[in-house]
Parts: structure tokens; C-alpha cells; sequence
């Protein structure tokens, strides 16, 4: 019987290949996009679960400062760590890393900056589920020169020999010894080091020589007594069912009886599998993103099955006297039901066989694309029951109503031809084209907004001019710059250069420790610090608001500069020659500067200080003309070995740092696009389907008519109107949808484009015209065909 069924749905198949290869674009293109996005979804919302104790395991933080300058830190204090674990007995163990981020790394002749380095306590090997393939991990430093390094290190630096025991130099002449190799960090890890040294290293190297602690006042023998550093990522493992509401609290008060002037200081804990698309304070962070994506993914699907089932309704009429031929004699609903199905599940086991072959092949791009390390694996049980589950509702979505319809049909009323007004009238066909094309509008007016946003971006005024300007760490050059700036503006392309003590770009710096005349007792302001040479405002083309810029004068090292969101969020009515004091710098206000955007935009601009320190400054930054920029990066070079010899020379442009901040925009806005193509060439397909199923239940209504004297354009506009009306509609359904989550998303943006009207009807207009385009092919065929012809069949 399951024979009969298959060889009958073939022959129906290849008998009807036009129709058969539309149906399989449709299910291959939607099961294709459909399948990609929900792996991204199902990446995304598995990060950081390979560690089996992750529900333990919570990252600590803090809030900080007041009115503008509120803020989420997740770097805290190094004692949180050995005072949770003496004092709190529902805390088992704790990990602090403090992040190094580049290092020059050196191996005999080998010489590499490495990104991702970082000291960290021993207990970073049993907290976390990050396996030492050589080494023990509960030693796995042996003293403070020791180094622990991933496998792509180790093949890196030392081939297929033995790492264990090798030497490799950090900086000019810090000799590490490797004692530990990890294996690689899976791709789905928010915490990714290939470096890891012993932070009993750091406290010995920070706190040796160290008269007074960063306050200015007391001296600090190590950092389980510092409690003013704020740069330790922080985690603790606490045992089953604990309070963590509780724990924030006992946090909070051992840090306000140690340190009682930083009062009060909220702490936070966010669970460990939370913090890759979660905010510390537990608010919506890229889970946003991940939810569109799966409702997208999912109304992909929905549209792909809603083609079907338009599509092989259209053909019913076709089909309606086999059926009833069947019928008579002798086939019961049953079986034509499986009939049917069986021929839609082979129609959709080839879209199927298709869909997988195109992943397969599409995926590096789509790695590329989405910025992944995504993969359809044989051994993947979860990706694959992701697939089944995903295949096995679309088949049930798509098959069901087809099936039901075709084996409903009364015979006598079918041979008789009396069946069609009763399918043409079936509502919910026409519903399903308006859900596809809501669909498809909703995503054309989320893919121009995240565009105009973009757009918005890359052309609001910064104010900076960061044009054709690359930056470096300075290193040895630091105690030559001098020398090293009189010999490169000699060389052309190089228009001037400054030095900072930060980016730009995206400064991430911060003081809470701060004084000034007037400041109010229970104010906790945060500052973000800029070390800046005499150079630096002019480089940048920086706007004063009053007073003036740095002369290089000995008397700037008691001058600071303020932006106007700090001035306001001071208070000051006339900050010029007001006594302020930044950490242990004290001073004098000498200038304001207009506000200018040195972070992402998704935040507002908060109160930030420029202080004249050259010896802080660390980055040097280099203008050049935009056409003579490869000659100023090789004279750049030149002067860079011969100060930094050993250590490998890098650079980055301020533009890249820039668009390295809206990268997961970028990344939507291009994946919003496909989404937005695909799914509007799905609609289309199940609209060709209804206009030509119209086309056939009205052919002998259109014979008529010409007959009578109708034009071409009056026949085409018979059988367009009715879908005219339902894009319509679906435009008025689209748009409040649509406003209401772009709305939501651009939330996220303390600076943001505008939702204009025109957007609105630019999509609804797109969709109407291809639409219209859609419909005319079939109806221009039912319009020009011959009247006697279809008068005399019907």
C-alpha cells in the first residue's frame, strides 16, 4: 500500500514539475533561513552551559556613582574574594582575574602581541570547567613565574614539542615557565584567556614597592587589603539553594565596615549562564536579540508552510475529480488522507534532503556572516533534535489542511464541477496571505530602521574628528617620544600627532575618587579620567565651551579639564578656577570642553576629566591624508623598531575601533536584510498561488467578460483587487507591530534616529508593488487568453 502511495505522489510529482518546483524552493528556502537562525538562537542561549557547576557560580559586581554617572561595574576589589570565603559559609570557592589584555610575548626568535591574557587565582582550574590537557589543575601554577597556555598557544609558540617546562619571555625580560596547557575554550565561553598567569604574581609585582595605595593615604602590603582597586573580575561558587539576594547584602556590609567612606555600595550577583546575554543587574541585554531572532526564525517557517498550503489549495480544483473518481470507487477518506500526506511528506523530504545539502554548503558564509562557529556535526545530538523537531512541526504545519481538503470533496458535486465556490470562499486562505505579508512588512521596516541607525551612527557628530587617525601603544617609545614625533612629522602623509593615557573611542576608565569645591556630602560621582598631553585637543579638534586648553606649561599638572556632563552633574554655575582633585591630582578647573561622544552611544555622555600628565599617557595617536596613509603606516613602523625591536608592531584606526562597537547592529542589520528577502520571495510564491488558483475558478467568468467586450486592464484589475485588499490590510496589521518593536530596540540607544512616516509606507509600498508584479504575470496570462477556448472546456 505505502508502494501504491509512493509511486502515486511521484508521478503527481514529476507530472505537475512546475508546480513541484515551486513547492520545493518554497519549503527549501524557508526550512534553509529558518534552521540557520534558530542554530543561532540555540548558540547564543547555550553559552557558558558546558560548566556543569554554572548554576553555582555567580559573577559579582557592584553599583556605582550617582544621577549621570550611575553606573554597573563587574570588576570589584580583591579582598571580596578571601572575605566571602572566611566569613560566609554558604560560599565554597572564589576566582578573581584581573585582565592584562595585550602582552608582548616572546619565544626564541618568535615575538607575538597576544590579546587575551590575564592573571587569575588557581582556583580558575575547579570553579570553571576549563580542563588542563597537561598540567594539575589544583596546582597548576608552581610558583609565580609560571604560565599556563591554551593548545593553539602551545602549537603556536612550540610546534609539536613539549610545552611543559619551555620558556617564554613576557615583556622585555619576565621569564615564565609553562606549566600548564588548557585545551581549547569552547566557541560558546564568555571567559576566554590564552594567557594565564598567577595573580599572586601581580600582588607581588603591584604591591612590593608601593608607599601609598591609589587613594593617597594609606599603604597597602597586598591586595586582599586594598580596598580601593576596582579592576577584579570577581565570581563565587556558593552552595545549592542559597539566597543570593542575601549573599549581595553580606558582600555589601563587609565592604562598607572595611572600607566605610565608599558607603553605601549595592552589590550584585548575576548567574553565570545569564551573563552573556543578561545585564549585571539582570535586565534584558542581547536576549532581545535572540528573542526577535527565534520569532523571526519561526514566522520564516510559518510562511514557507503557509506557501505550501496556498500553493497546493490553488491546484485543488485540478485535483477535485480524481479525487472524486477515487472516491466512487471505492477509496475511503483514510486513505486518501495518507494519500495526500504522503505525497507532501515526499515533496517535503526532497526540500528537506536540499535544506541540509545548502546548510552544509552555506555554512562557512554563514559563519562569516553571523560572525559564529556554527556547524551541522553527525555527532551533534542537540543540533540534529533541533533539526527534527524543527522539520517534524513544519511537515505537520504544511501537510495537515492540504490533506483534510483534498479527501473532503463530494464526489457528485465535484464531477459536476459545483466544488469550486465552496473552496473559493474558504476565509482562511486569504488570512494566510495576510499573515505572510505582515510578516514580510514587519521585517522590511525593521531592516530600513536598523539601517537608518547605522546610518545615524557612522554620520552623527562625535566631536572628534577622528578621520585617517591609527593609534598604538607607545611601550619603550614612551621615554622617546619626543624624538620619536620630530622625526615622523617630517615624514609625509603624517599631518601631526598626540598622545593619551586612553581610547578615544571607548574609554572605560573610572574614578569614584574625587573632591571639589561645594561637592555635596552624600555625592558618589564618577569620572571617567583622560591623561592627555598639550596636543591632545587640537588633534582632535576638541570645542571648548570657556576657559582654555593645555600649554604644556608646568602649571597644567595642577589643570583639568571638564566636559559639560560633568560640570552639570557637578552642580557648578562658574566651574572656571573652582579647586577640584581627581585621585591625587589637585588643582584647579581651567576649561570646559563641549561634550563629545568617547563611548558607545547606547549610553549618554557622562562626566569625564582631562588632566595634563604626559607620563600617564600610554597610546599615541597619528593623523595622516587619507591618500598618503600606507606611507605614514610604513615610516610609523620604521620608528617603532627601532624603540620596540622585540615586540611586533600593531596599529588600529579609529574608524575600526568605532565600528567594532556597533558590530552586533551591523551583523542584524545584514542578517535582517537576507531575512527580509526571503521571506518576501516566499510570500510572493504563495500569493502566485492564489492568483492562480483565482485565475482558474473564475476562467469562465473571464471568457464572459472578453466576450463582452472587457479589456486586458479590466480583467487584470477583476482579479487583483481582492489582493490589493489583503496587502492592504496586512500593512495596517504590519505597521503598529512594527513600530512598537523597533520602538522597543531602539531603546537601547541614549542617541537614536527618528521613526518616520515615510518608512512605513516605503515598505508598504515595496510590498504592494511586488504584490502587484507577483499577481500580473497570471492574471496578463488569464487576460490574454483565448475566450472561446475556456468558454468551451468549462
Amino acid at each position: 500500500m505505502i508502494r501504491n502511495y509512493l509511486k502515486t505522489a511521484w508521478r503527481n510529482i514529476v507530472g505537475n514539475k512546475f508546480y513541484a518546483a515551486i513547492n520545493v524552493a518554497g519549503l527549501t528556502f524557508g526550512l534553509v533561513i529558518g534552521l540557520f537562525m534558530l542554530l543561532w538562537v540555540q548558540d547564543e542561549l547555550s553559552f557558558d552551559t558546558f560548566n556543569k557547576k554554572g548554576p553555582e557560580i555567580y559573577r559579582i559586581g557592584i553599583i556605582g556613582g550617582t544621577d549621570v554617572s550611575k553606573q554597573i561595574f563587574t570588576s570589584i576589589i580583591a579582598p571580596v574574594v578571601p572575605a566571602a570565603k572566611n566569613e560566609l559559609p554558604e560560599v565554597i570557592d572564589g576566582v578573581r582575574i584581573l585582565n592584562v589584555g595585550s602582552a608582548p610575548f616572546k619565544y626564541k626568535e618568535k615575538n607575538f602581541i597576544e590579546e587575551h591574557a590575564a592573571f587569575a587565582d588557581p582556583s580558575y582550574f575547579t570553579v570553571f570547567d576549563f580542563p588542563l590537557v597537561n598540567g594539575d589543575k589544583m596546582k597548576p601554577f608552581q610558583d609565580n613565574n609560571s604560565v599556563v597556555i591554551t593548545q593553539t598557544m602551545s602549537k603556536k609558540y612550540f610546534g609539536n614539542e613539549d610545552p611543559i617546562g619551555k620558556m617564554v619571555i613576557l615583556g622585555l625580560n619576565e621569564s615564565l615557565k609553562v606549566t600548564g596547557v588548557m585545551k581549547d575554550y569552547p566557541a560558546n565561553s564568555s571567559i576566554k584567556f590564552d594567557f594565564l598567569l598567577p595573580i599572586s604574581r601581580y600582588n607581588q609585582l603591584a604591591y612590593l614597592n608601593r608607599n601609598v595605595n591609589y587613594d593617597g593615604k594609606t599603604r597597602v602590603l597586598s591586595m586582599d587589603a586594598d580596598w580601593v582597586n576596582f579592576s577584579f573580575e570577581t565570581y563565587l561558587r556558593v552552595k545549592p539553594n542559597t539566597d543570593v539576594e542575601q549573599l549581595t547584602k553580606k558582600l555589601r556590609s563587609i565592604h562598607e565596615r572595611n572600607r566605610p567612606e565608599d558607603a553605601p555600595v549595592p552589590y550584585l550577583a548575576q548567574p553565570l549562564y545569564q551573563m552573556h546575554l543578561y545585564k549585571a543587574d539582570g535586565s534584558n541585554g542581547g536576549i532581545e536579540t535572540v528573542r526577535t531572532f527565534a520569532i523571526v526564525a519561526i514566522l520564516i517557517l510559518v510562511i514557507a508552510c503557509i506557501n505550501y498550503v496556498n500553493l497546493s489549495t490553488a491546484r485543488s480544483m485540478l485535483r477535485a475529480k480524481e479525487v472524486s473518481m477515487r472516491k466512487i470507487i471505492g477509496a475511503g477518506k483514510l486513505q486518501l488522507f495518507m494519500q495526500f500526506m504522503i505525497e507532501t511528506t515526499l515533496l517535503f523530504t526532497i526540500a528537506t534532503v536540499l535544506a541540509i545539502a545548502l546548510m552544509y554548503a552555506l555554512m562557512p558564509i554563514y559563519n562569516n556572516f553571523s560572525g559564529k562557529q556554527l556547524q551541522v556535526s553527525a555527532g551533534n545530538y542537540q543540533v540534529w533534535t533541533y533539526i527534527v523537531i524543527t522539520l517534524v512541526g513544519t511537515l505537520a504545519a504544511s501537510s495537515i489542511y492540504p490533506a483534510v481538503l483534498l479527501s473532503s470533496f463530494e464526489p457528485l458535486k465535484a464531477l459536476k464541477g459545483k466544488v469550486a465556490a465552496g473552496i473559493g470562499n474558504v476565509a482562511f486562505r486569504k488570512v494566510l496571505v495576510v499573515v505572510q505579508f505582515t510578516v514580510s512588512i514587519v521585517l522590511i521596516i525593521g531592516t530600513i530602521i536598523i539601517g537608518r541607525q547605522l546610518n545615524y551612527i557612522q554620520k552623527k557628530d562625535l566631536g572628534y574628528d577622528k578621520e585617517n587617525v591609527f593609534s598604538l601603544n607607545m611601550r619603550d617609545i614612551k621615554q622617546h617620544y619626543d624624538a620619536f614625533k620630530n622625526d615622523l612629522l617630517k615624514q609625509p602623509g603624517i599631518i601631526s600627532i598626540t598622545r593619551a593615557g586612553g581610547d578615544i573611542v571607548n574609554n572605560n576608565g573610572w574614578t569614584g575618587d574625587n573632591d571639589w569645591d561645594g561637592k555635596p556630602a552624600k555625592s558618589n560621582l564618577l569620572f571617567h579620567p583622560i591623561a592627555a598631553d598639550k596636543d591632545f585637543m587640537a588633534f582632535f579638534k576638541l570645542k571648548m565651551k570657556e576657559g582654555s586648553v593645555f600649554t604644556g606649561a608646568v602649571a597644567d599638572t595642577t589643570h583639568f579639564i571638564l566636559n559639560e556632563a560633568a560640570v552639570d552633574a557637578m552642580g557648578l554655575k562658574n566651574p572656571i578656577g573652582k579647586n577640584i582633585r581627581i585621585q591625587k591630582m589637585r588643582g584647579t578647573i581651567t576649561g570646559v570642553v563641549k561634550n563629545f561622544h568617547y563611548a558607545s552611544m547606547r549610553k549618554k555622555i557622562e562626566p569625564a576629566v582631562i588632566y595634563y600628565r604626559p607620563e600617564d599617557c600610554y597610546k599615541v595617536y597619528i593623523k595622516t591624508t587619507g591618500t598618503d596613509a600606507p606611507k605614514a603606516i610604513a615610516a610609523v613602523q620604521k620608528s617603532w623598531k627601532q624603540y620596540n625591536n622585540d615586540t611586533p608592531f600593531s596599529y588600529t584606526f579609529l574608524d575600526d575601533s568605532f565600528n567594532q562597537l556597533y558590530k552586533t547592529e551591523q551583523r542584524t542589520g545584514a542578517l535582517f536584510n537576507v531575512f527580509s528577502v526571503i521571506a518576501i520571495v516566499i510570500s510572493c510564491l504563495g500569493l502566485f498561488g492564489l492568483a492562480t488558483y483565482s485565475a482558474q475558478v473564475k476562467t469562465r467568468e473571464i471568457g464572459i467578460r472578453k466576450v463582452l467586450g472587457s479589456s486586458v486592464t479590466g480583467i487584470i484589475r477583476l482579479l487583483a483587487t481582492e489582493f490589493v485588499l489583503l496587502i492592504v490590510i496586512a500593512i495596517f496589521i504590519a505597521t503598529p507591530v512594527a513600530w512598537y518593536a523597533m520602538d522597543k530596540w531602539l531603546q537601547d540607544y541614549a542617541y537614536k534616529t527618528s521613526i518616520s512616516i515615510w518608512i512605513f509606507l516605503l515598505a508598504g509600498g515595496s510590498a504592494t508593488f511586488l504584490a502587484l508584479a507577483t499577481i500580473s504575470v497570471q492574471s496578463l496570462k488569464a487576460a490574454l487568453a483565448n475566450p472561446v477556448k475556456s468558454l468551451r472546456s468549462e
